[in-house]
């Protein structure tokens, strides 16, 4: 299984996301990839809801999410876009979302933990205020194993991860817009922790840069093995991380230290 991540710089700018966004699936297609993952908040980053607003949508009608699925149909691969804000009444959804080979949606999984934080350097962000949190945690049958779905802020919450692993996952993906000040305190030493604790692999495509004036991201998006060795990393500017990986790897080792029983 051959699975790639996509680093972007997403801002306030729909067309300039979808197009950095297509132009790196392509890429990825192009390199083999049977798994492609874009960051958290694909389409759009901005605190402002007026932006928002304008450059949000139903899942019916979000012109990236129909681009996609094309791509998706015509080179039958799967892909997921890590998340796009989605219309949900008055608030919106932060909501990840898996096309199949087939160019459908297999599923959706909503943002659970809201990032309602004030950062040292007077950084401050109230997802609530925006956001509906969901509910339920999602998990997707695929050729090569089972892949949980969660999104950036989720990672600080183990439980979540030890709930999807009771599901026999394989593979879980941490899609996010992790700040640049959090990031390098705690975003590989949390994530390599969630690969060790549940013997899954960990995909984590991250935004990279100066996002808004409100926020920069800290890239590094990287791909984890099941006993927690970094296998690909980007650590700045956009691009992609792509490797073989052995989806039997993670039920070995749960075989071996039987932790999760």
């Amino acid at each position: 299984m051959k699975v790639a991540c996509i680093q972007l710089s997403g801002g306030e700018n729909y067309k300039k996301n979808f197009n950095q966004t297509i132009n790196y699936i392509k890429k990825s297609i192009k390199l083999g990839a049977d798994l492609i993952i874009t960051p958290e908040t694909t389409s759009i980053i901005t605190s402002n809801i007026k932006i928002l607003t304008q450059n949000t949508f139903t899942m019916q009608t979000d012109p990236l999410l129909k681009e996609v699925k094309e791509i998706s149909k015509k080179n039958k691969k799967w892909i997921l876009i890590g998340s796009i804000a989605v219309k949900d009444k008055k608030k919106f959804r932060n909501r990840s979302i898996m096309i199949g080979p087939n160019g459908k949606i297999v599923k959706y999984y909503d943002k659970i933990k809201m990032f309602d934080v004030k950062l040292k350097n007077n950084e401050k962000h109230q997802e609530s205020k925006t956001y509906k949190p969901g509910n339920k945690l999602v998990s997707i049958k695929l050729p090569w194993g089972n892949l949980g779905l969660t999104i950036c802020f989720d990672l600080r919450f183990p439980e979540i991860y030890r709930n999807l692993s009771k599901k026999n996952v394989h593979f879980i993906s941490v899609p996010s817009a992790f700040t640049k000040i959090t990031g390098k305190k705690h975003w590989l030493e949390l994530l390599k922790a969630r690969a060790i604790e549940n013997f899954c692999y960990i995909f984590a495509p991250n935004h990279t840069g100066r996002n808004t004036k409100q926020r920069e991201t800290f890239g590094h998006s990287v791909i984890i093995s099941p006993d927690g060795k970094i296998l690909k990393i980007k650590k700045k500017g956009t691009g992609i991380i792509c490797t073989k990986i052995n989806p039997k790897l993670s039920m070995d080792l749960r075989k071996i230290i039987p932790s999760l029983n």
